[in-house]
This record gives C-alpha cells, sequence and structure tokens, in this order.
C-alpha cells in the first residue's frame, strides 16, 4: 500500500496541465484490510514521512496534501500520535460523534503527568480500548489471566439457565460482546477522564487494599482503613465501614460536572472484596482461595505456583494467611487454576463481587 500511495504521488507530480487544487484530501480507507499486523506498524510509521512534504512538482507548483485515515485496527493506532486521532462513536440509530483525542489534554490541565502516562500506556499496549463498547479495568496479571475464564464461567451458567427457562429474549454471552479488558494496575482513578471521553460502559474490578493503624496491610477483620486511592477517587472518601455496607447499586456511577455521582444508571461500576461466606478478603487471592479452599487443597501437589502447601491442611490457617504465605508468584498462582479447571469450570468459584459486576457488565 506504501508502495501504490508514492506511485499516486508522483502521477500527482507529473501532472502539468492541471494546477493543483487549493485543497488537497488523501482518503485511506480501512488499511488493515489488506495488510497483516506487522505491515500496519510499518504502514503508520512510514506513511507521515511519505506525505509531509504534499505536492511539489518540477514546474514549483506546491499544494500541502491533507490525508484521512479510517481505521478500526489497535495496531495502527497504538502507533499514530495522540494528537492526530479522531474517535468516532455511533450514539442512537443515526448519529455519530466525532472527538478529537487531543482535547483530553485540557481535561488533564493541572495533572499532565497524569495525561503522559495515559498516552504513553495506551499508544503502546492498550490501543484495542479505542474500538470496545464495553470495559473491564483491572489491576493485575493475575485477573488479566483469570477474567476471561471467568466471563466464560458465567456465561456456561447463564446459558443453563436461559435454556431450563425456554427463554426467547436477547440474551447475549459476555464472550460475544465487544468488551476490552486493560490491565491499569493501581491507576484506575488516572482513566476517569479517558473513560468519561470513550462513553462506554466501563467496570474496574480493584482491590480493598485493607490496612491497620500502623498503616501496613493486614486482614480485613483487623483494619482500619484501606489504602486504594480508586476508592477514594470514585466513592468520594468514604470510610472502610462505609465500604463494608455498600450494594452495587452504591457503586454505580456517572460523570457529572467533572464529579462522580453515584446513580442507578451509572454507566461505571467500581467492584471490590466484600464479604461473602463469612469473611471480607482484601485481595483477588484470599477472596478466591477462601471461596475455594478445597479445589486448591485438592490439587495442591500440582499447583506449582504455592509453596508451604500443608498450610491448606490446617483450618486455622485463613485465607488471608494462605493468600500472603502460600502463593509463590500469582501468575503461577492463576495458572494452576486454569490448568486444573474442568471441562465446564464448575469446580470452582468466582468470588461475588467479581461475579456481579460481570453481570451488571453484560447487561445492555
Amino acid at each position: 500500500m506504501i508502495f501504490e500511495i508514492e506511485i499516486l504521488i508522483q502521477e500527482f507530480k507529473r501532472e502539468k496541465e492541471k494546477k493543483p487544487a487549493d485543497i488537497n484530501l488523501l482518503f485511506i480507507e480501512e488499511p488493515e484490510a489488506h495488510t497483516h499486523p506487522q505491515m500496519q506498524y510499518v504502514f503508520i510509521k512510514n506513511i507521515k514521512r511519505l506525505l509531509k512534504d504534499g505536492i511539489q512538482r518540477a514546474d514549483g507548483e506546491a499544494r500541502s496534501l491533507q490525508y484521512i485515515i479510517s481505521t478500526h485496527s489497535s495496531h495502527i493506532v497504538a502507533d499514530s500520535d495522540f494528537d492526530d486521532i479522531k474517535y468516532l462513536k455511533k450514539e442512537g440509530d443515526n448519529n455519530v460523534i466525532a472527538k478529537n483525542l487531543k482535547d483530553l489534554k485540557k481535561e488533564y490541565d493541572k495533572k499532565t503527568s497524569q495525561y503522559q502516562f495515559l498516552t504513553q500506556y495506551l499508544t503502546i499496549s492498550r490501543a484495542e480500548i479505542f474500538f470496545a463498547e464495553k470495559a473491564v479495568l483491572i489491576e493485575g496479571d493475575t485477573e488479566r489471566m483469570l477474567i476471561p475464564t471467568m466471563m466464560k464461567k458465567i456465561d456456561i451458567e447463564e446459558a443453563a439457565t436461559h435454556k431450563a427457562k425456554s427463554t426467547e429474549d436477547d440474551y447475549l454471552p459476555l464472550l460475544s460482546q465487544n468488551i476490552s479488558i486493560v490491565e491499569v494496575g493501581a491507576y484506575s482513578q488516572i482513566f476517569d477522564k479517558f473513560i468519561e471521553f470513550l462513553g462506554i460502559k466501563t467496570l474496574i474490578i480493584t482491590d480493598l487494599d485493607a490496612i491497620g493503624a500502623d498503616n501496613k496491610k493486614c486482614e480485613v477483620v483487623n483494619a482500619v482503613a484501606y489504602s486504594n486511592e480508586a476508592l477514594s477517587h470514585y466513592f468520594n472518601n468514604p470510610t472502610l465501614a462505609d465500604l463494608k455496607t455498600f450494594s452495587l447499586q452504591d457503586k454505580l456511577f456517572n460523570n457529572i460536572g467533572g464529579c462522580w455521582k453515584n446513580q442507578s444508571n451509572g454507566r461505571l461500576c467500581v467492584v471490590y472484596q466484600t464479604n461473602e461466606a463469612d469473611y471480607n478478603a482484601r485481595s483477588f487471592e484470599d477472596a478466591f482461595i477462601h471461596l475455594n479452599r478445597n479445589f486448591v487443597k485438592n490439587n495442591k501437589a500440582d499447583f506449582r505456583g504455592l509453596q508451604n502447601k500443608d498450610y491448606f491442611d490446617n483450618p486455622n490457617k485463613n485465607a488471608y494467611i494462605l493468600a500472603q504465605e502460600c502463593i509463590k508468584k500469582k501468575t503461577h498462582f492463576a495458572l494452576d487454576i486454569l490448568y486444573h479447571s474442568d471441562e465446564m469450570l464448575s469446580n470452582w468459584q468466582i468470588p461475588a463481587y467479581i461475579k456481579e459486576g460481570l453481570l451488571w457488565l453484560k447487561q445492555d
């Protein structure tokens, strides 16, 4: 395609009988349809260099050339300059909203380091979110590896329920929806303006991160506060006691006047560990272990991500202790869960906070 564009430019330059127009436009429609991912990177890296001089003929006639590329390729977006991207979003049956990504910079006016982080992160690794209809923002590798499988598990369970009820409604499985899963670490609060900019339904799955009076992490039952800045940001500085009492409806938000306000029709949902089976977890790992202790215990000999495996035989070792002292590497633990799952994913349970969030996201 680069060669074809080069040939086209040369033809423009050789056309001496016609005077170049004052405005010259070149439309390139979905170049990804003709190129593999690696070539898409090459294309977008070279197109600016190729067209920057515009149309310059040997007889001295010269005109600038403006080009517009339409794309659904995250590879092309990932290597494009943030300021050059115009985001088009369909709203309703006959309406399309156009937004300039460079306008986001104004929203981050007083937090330029956050804007710089956002632009670097999205263009390097997570540009697919631009083309998603829904998004899940997660903290780390464990959730990134397990969330797709949890979505599949919910789809299996929901399909069985719908089949039993013989329902004919518009049931759409999670894995059939255009959902982007983005790992944001402990920085989901930095993405709040970007979430609002995209205008897509978004689920944030984060950790409670309970701490004691000494500001060190501890079991939730002994905690007096929490250290998760995302919870402070979206819930407007609640206490730990507040967080323990919030229902799903309390975790739904819309952005109103630059502030996140709780609304029943919120397009943003923020979930974290809650009390389940008489235990309130601090992180995903102890939440999973508490619910699925027998699953882990029965397979512990083959769980390569575990150490101190005999702790699972001691009823005095609770989920928090097991998560802290038995998991060698979180990614290995996640792989162990996947490897030992049965075909229908029925031999373990999804922690309630994640399941309720995904079920909320599944709805239109």
